[in-house]
């Protein structure tokens, strides 16, 4: 199945978040110009075919961790649905979105 992660390269942390994330396992990274999330930026979008999608958003460097846990996660969950949120820390609180698949 073909994971990807898509982070607004206009949010401050866009391109470290990006370039932080490139070697992710399993993942296709790429930067978009605008996702309008500009009231909670920077900006991430969890996507698979046929999975929830999840955007993300108040994000910077020091939640690499949990989102690399979330990562794994979701990449492990059949239909992208997460049944403990607790192991990801901060990054649960920063959820914008969640899409059904």
């Amino acid at each position: 199945m073909s994971h990807s992660v898509t982070i607004c390269q206009t949010c401050a942390a866009g391109q470290a978040l990006a370039a932080a994330l490139a070697d992710l396992p399993g993942y296709t990274v790429k930067t978009t110009d605008c996702m309008s999330g500009c009231t909670r930026p920077s900006t991430v979008a969890f996507r698979a075919p046929q999975k929830t999608a999840y955007l993300f958003g108040n994000l910077d460097l020091a939640d690499l961790g949990d989102l690399t846990t979330f990562a794994r996660l979701y990449a492990a969950a059949p239909d992208g649905n997460l049944a403990d949120a607790r192991p990801l820390g901060t990054l649960r609180t920063k959820a914008i979105a969640r899409i059904p698949g």
